[in-house]
């Protein structure tokens, strides 16, 4: 029997995550353009009345794009690649249900505060600013059901371990897997932070609150949140865009090992977000950078793979040359051009990483824009880019239905690549001048409160880049609503298949120990209790609760 008809349940439930991601990004990008024609000098909040200020907006636009939208498609397109891999339907049913339900639940409870004006804290909830305690509380219950949806991912991968000793699970089930058990152990900080702290304080159980210890808990989740944004579509890179460009993954072994190392290094860097942070050692800081620094290398890793793999696909098409072969690569298929343009965003925002991870640098460009720019070549390109060129493909394998225009898709692709190079540039550029970061800053134009001139015509970049993403997001709503009303119905032979590269280099020419997890495991949690545990501990020593909530909006 035809694999996709056997996997409908699994079929139905991705559909639910994409379905709720996709509303989740078109209401979080209804604000983007805003803020950028803000920048700009031209206000338009008139068209949005029912947000109270920049900032609501600004709130609006961080939590439904940065955790919504990303962590509900995270949830739904892997649980769907593993169950696809492993060719097997979704272990105990009942529990990724658990998960969905817990995560709407947790999203329209947050989501209300966040509507009515009541929780206009930012996406990254700083004390002591305060928000209404549903909105803390939602946040907790949508991390728990991302859980329970990672546990039942393990459940199946588990059960496939069981029926086929010894053997190495498929790539893209084990990277899979590997995300949601990095994802387990980084979202640890948030919850105590939400549990112990937020949600008792937002409630009136404690009277203030320590802003500090605050912001260590939330960056022990912080940074690698980005990787859990990022690794999914790493795993598309590495599993499925060979196949796309009709090639080969160049090596299996590589591609585990690159995952591996994430899982270890992704978590013990948060204290690179606190180089300015007075209560925090210096030493800490710099052991936080160093391992900044090594998270690094898995993206090396990455990066010298993919290019392998894109000059096997280039060369089996007839390509010649050092990099004549990449024009060889089939840049008409939308779903393989948005993934490669992500990567090509994303050279830039791995720079501006490396920037922002070192200390005396940092200390240029810390909370300015050039933080936004970077943000936006990350996941705002590589995330978000490569979760809409997979949608492209996905959408017609999980509604039967053709994709409504493959012209307007690449036009979607390429106007988000030209408009974030514009936007990206400009915010860069603002931050080296001074300009802050979170600020309402068209408004300063008139006011000249602190304003620098040096920074009216990078604005106007900002607002440029910005109208062309409103364009690309148009685009890409007018496709998925167009496939989903109007797109033709498929037969089974036109259904596109989860595309699913094979590798020059196989799983079993790599060391067995790639495919074991329990030292890994081991050694990433060794590795968080060295570099987090004696400062934690201090922390909590030096404890002080003194400071109250404010509500600036």
């Amino acid at each position: 029997m035809n694999l996709r008809n056997t996997l409908s349940f699994e079929r139905k439930y991705t559909g639910a995550h994409i379905g709720i991601a996709m509303f989740a990004l078109f209401l979080g990008t209804l604000y983007g353009p805003l803020q950028a024609l803000e920048h700009a000098g031209i206000n338009l909040y008139f068209l949005a009345p029912w947000t109270k200020s920049y900032y609501h907006g600004l709130t609006l636009h961080g939590v439904l794009n940065a955790l919504i939208f990303t962590t509900f498609f995270i949830s739904g397109f892997l649980t769907y690649v593993v169950s696809y891999s492993l060719k097997r339907p979704i272990a105990f049913r009942w529990v990724a249900n658990l998960g969905l339900i817990l995560m709407v639940v947790g999203f329209v409870t947050a989501a209300i505060p966040l509507l009515l004006n009541m929780a206009t804290v930012l996406y990254t909830f700083y004390p002591p600013m305060k928000a209404h305690s549903a909105f803390y509380i939602g946040v907790t219950v949508l991390v728990v059901g991302s859980w329970v949806v990672g546990l039942s991912i393990f459940l199946t991968l588990a059960a496939w371990y069981k029926d086929n000793p010894g053997e190495r699970a498929p790539l893209a089930a084990f990277m899979s897997a590997i995300t949601f058990a990095m994802w387990q152990i980084c979202t640890i900080g948030a919850a105590v932070e939400l549990l112990a702290l937020l949600i008792p304080w937002s409630l009136g159980f404690i009277d203030g609150i320590d802003p500090q210890f605050a912001r260590t808990l939330f960056w022990y989740t912080g940074h690698p949140l980005v990787y859990f944004w990022l690794l999914p579509a790493y795993m598309s890179w590495y599993v499925m865009v060979p196949k796309l460009a009709g090639g080969k993954l160049f090596s299996d072994p590589m591609a585990r090992l690159s995952f591996l190392l994430f899982l270890i290094f992704s978590t013990p860097t948060g204290f690179h977000h606190q180089f300015t942070d007075p209560g925090i050692a210096a030493g800490w800081k710099l052991i936080h950078s160093v391992l900044t620094f090594s998270v690094f290398f898995p993206s090396l890793l990455t990066m010298f793979n993919m290019w392998a793999s894109l000059n096997i696909a280039g060369k089996m098409r007839d390509g010649t040359g050092y990099v004549a072969w990449i024009a060889k690569l089939p840049w008409g298929k939308p779903e393989l051009t948005a993934q490669l343009l992500a990567a090509i965003l994303f050279l830039f925002g791995g720079i501006g990483g490396i920037i922002n991870a070192s200390y005396n640098i940092n200390l240029v460009i810390h909370n300015t824009a050039w933080v936004s720019g970077h943000f936006h070549t990350t996941v705002g390109s590589a995330v978000a880019l490569t979760f809409i060129g997979t949608l492209y493909w996905l959408l017609p394998h999980l509604t039967g239905k053709g994709l409504f225009s493959k012209k307007a898709a690449l036009a979607q692709v390429w106007t988000w690549f030209v408009g974030m190079i514009i936007f990206s540039r400009g915010m860069h550029l603002l931050g080296l001048l001074g300009a802050p970061r979170r600020t309402q800053m068209g408004v300063a134009i008139k006011s000249e409160i602190f304003f620098n001139p040096d920074w009216n015509v990078p604005m106007i970049w900002v607002g440029v880049g910005g109208t062309i993403l409103l364009i690309s997001y148009i685009l890409i709503y007018v496709n998925v609503v167009g496939t989903l009303v109007a797109g033709r119905k498929l037969s089974d032979e036109e259904i596109p298949d989860v595309p699913l590269a094979d590798a020059v280099s196989r799983p079993e020419q790599g060391p067995m120990i790639l495919s074991r997890w329990k030292p890994w495991l081991a050694t990433a949690t060794g590795l968080i209790i060295l570099s987090y545990g004696p400062m934690i501990i201090q922390s909590i020593y030096n404890y002080q609760a003194t400071s109250p909530g404010f509500q600036p909006w």
